[in-house]
């Protein structure tokens, strides 16, 4: 079943429900998902890796908001962020623990050969790909540089 199939289907049980948390964020995805399929750039469908890539974009800007939002003291707009996130993170596959991330990525900079760190580029371009969906730029970014550094 595809994510646009799952999320109608989310919406329509957040409905019946009464769950307006759930439905905001549903219907959040489920825009960004008919902006994507109108763009005009693909003919009509969602690829399964630009779901993901909407869905991880979706996330970060929850995670960004409440940053900002907790920074400037409004909690309950932080709140409304973080059920939003939850929500969004159900749709997204379960995201690698620091050691995992860390195995991972030890074996990505043997296979590319990297040792210092101006390799960083060659790394980060096969990382990206590889663990797109299982963790944050932010977070691979970090580790690839602490393992050549």
């Amino acid at each position: 079943m595809s994510l646009k199939t799952n999320i109608e289907s989310g919406i329509k049980d957040a409905m019946r429900a009464k769950d307006q948390d759930r439905l905001r964020a549903l219907r959040a995805i489920k825009s960004l998902i008919l902006l994507e399929e109108t763009s005009g750039s693909n003919s009509g469908e969602v690829s399964a890796d630009a779901e993901m890539k909407i869905l991880m974009k979706a996330a970060k800007q929850r995670k960004d908001s409440m940053e900002v939002f907790l920074a400037q003291g409004r909690s309950d707009l932080a709140e409304k962020e973080q059920a939003e996130l939850t929500v969004i993170e159900e749709f997204l596959p379960k995201q690698l623990t620091e050691d995992e991330l860390k195995a991972k990525l030890a074996e990505i900079i043997a296979r590319v050969g990297a040792s210092a760190p101006s390799d960083l580029g060659k790394v980060m371009g096969v990382a990206s790909k590889e663990l797109a969906g299982l963790a944050e730029g932010k977070a691979i970014s970090a580790t690839v540089k602490a393992l050549l550094g």
